[in-house]
């Protein structure tokens, strides 16, 4: 199973667009064709979020896991709602932030844990405005810069 770390995929705007306030690591509902899909690397995550239905069961939408290269017509949907597994504790918490406070579930990354389960880190985030993007833009440079100055030395 050494294989298994080797599948990261990232949320890269996640960090820019939303201020992380807490993190989770949720179980993913998956049919046969799309871990094995995962496995391949073939998914994104950049466009999705998370919803919680009527019943308070917690889904990931817009997640684009394309379509396995090997299946035959039993292949999956790319973009369809999968559900997340989480304990009951966390996800009453989770959603009692969401309806009350107006924050978002966005997703991180997508992995494989040690024991080829493919698991979704998701965050309680909060939309950062404007100049906060800004605010972030200008911190980047400023690091960028010190470690140029710090290379030179």
């Amino acid at each position: 199973m050494g294989k298994a770390n080797t599948v990261n995929i990232q949320n890269k705007k996640a960090r820019f667009q939303y201020e992380i306030l807490d993190k989770y690591t949720a179980g993913i509902v998956l049919a046969g064709t799309e871990i094995k899909a995962i496995r391949e690397g073939k998914a994104n995550i950049a466009e999705s979020f998370c919803e919680f239905n009527e019943k308070g069961e917690l889904f990931v939408i817009n997640m684009d896991i394309q379509e396995y290269s090997h299946a035959t017509h039993f292949n999956h949907q790319p973009k369809s709602e999968r559900k997340l597994l989480l304990n009951k504790k966390e996800l009453r918490k989770l959603h009692k932030q969401v309806r009350n406070t107006g924050l978002t579930i966005i997703p991180l990354r997508m992995f494989l844990n040690d024991r080829g389960y493919a698991k979704l880190q998701i965050a309680l985030a909060k939309g950062k405005k404007l100049y906060d993007k800004r605010e972030t833009i200008k911190d980047r440079d400023t690091k960028r810069k010190l470690d140029r100055i710090k290379k030179s030395f």
